[in-house]
């Protein structure tokens, strides 16, 4: 429905009275559901609807978890199998503390035989620090032709000072796996071994991990498009350098692929490469773009419980029943 223009107003106006009242009504009620239309979406965040989390700029809604309460108690549950440490048969290390003397008369017992033992274990980590192992490649000349033949150093060590495999496993996970800045990932490195590396470090360790992974990862995509039957799609906001992208999801309980974009909808999606060719059943929000592509389709159905939540509320604030 659309506001009156000056036409319409003036021949209101001619016909008198009722006719001005009539159409001053149909513009406050045009008005109103103009204004109940932008409530309820300034009223919708990412409790409540498909919208991402990262659209809650201005107003974090309160956590609320749309799970019923449970009457059980919190904790393990009777019946749990509960986990707790275990003697071992065989310990690392045996550290025997001895009897010097009686602490009943004093006599000395040094001696004496022990006539049995109380055994109590401890699960510690010991004490580690960087370990330095310096490599050695034989130069030898050769009495015959007078040529000199030297040894080959292992692949993995290419420069005269670098840092191993096992602490750039670490880096790589800490940052990338834990989400531990770069910065906080320097300081654990130095207070756990007593050496801290360079920022840059970690970030070549990532991207040499990333060059490693691109065959697994496109082995991924390949088992997704042709094997899964069931696989959820989803896509939620990121900041990169202070400017929002979007990281795409398509998961499975076995397996999960990420892929980055500026983009949310098809553009994005048509570049990733898998929803297009995809052959089984896509769960996922009721995006727009997701339908457009012909294949099995079901709805999420967190993103329900969200939307009739929003429902509710409306219905609530506007004093209806059901």
């Amino acid at each position: 429905m659309q506001l009156p223009g000056e036409k319409e107003i003036r021949e209101a106006y001619q016909q008198g009275e009722e006719a001005v009242i009539s159409l001053f009504q149909r513009t406050i009620l045009i008005l109103a559901e103009r204004i109940q239309k932008l409530e309820d979406q300034l009223a919708k965040n990412s409790s409540n609807s498909g919208k991402p989390p990262s659209s809650d700029r201005y107003v974090q809604p309160a956590p609320r978890s749309l799970r019923r309460r449970s009457r059980r108690k919190s904790g393990g549950q009777a019946g749990h199998r509960g986990e707790t440490l275990k003697a071992v048969e065989k310990p690392d290390r045996l550290k025997v503390h001895r009897v010097n003397s009686c602490v009943h008369c004093g006599q000395s017992l040094q001696r004496r035989k022990a006539i049995r033992h109380e055994k109590r274990q401890v699960f510690d980590v010991p004490p580690v620090k960087i370990q330095v192992t310096e490599h050695r490649a034989e130069i030898k000349d050769c009495p015959c032709c007078g040529k000199e033949t030297r040894a080959q150093f292992p692949n993995e060590v290419s420069k005269a000072v670098q840092y191993g495999t096992e602490i750039k496993v670490q880096m790589v996970y800490l940052n990338t796996e834990q989400h531990i800045p770069l910065e906080r990932t320097c300081d654990l490195l130095e207070e756990f071994y007593g050496h801290r590396p360079s920022e840059g470090t970690i970030v070549t360790a990532c991207a040499e991990a990333a060059q490693k992974v691109e065959k697994p990862n496109e082995a991924v995509k390949e088992h997704l498009v042709e094997k899964e039957e069931v696989a959820h799609f989803d896509e939620t906001g990121m900041m990169i350098n202070g400017i929002l992208n979007w990281l795409h999801s398509i998961s499975t309980l076995r397996l999960t692929c990420y892929a980055m974009h500026a983009k949310r909808g098809s553009v994005a999606m048509n570049e990733i490469n898998i929803l297009p060719r995809f052959k089984g059943r896509a769960v996922h929000d009721d995006l727009a773009s997701y339908f457009q592509y012909d294949l099995k389709h079901a709805l999420c159905n967190a993103h329900h419980l969200r939307t009739l939540s929003s429902c509710w509320s409306v219905i609530h604030k506007g004093g209806l029943s059901l």
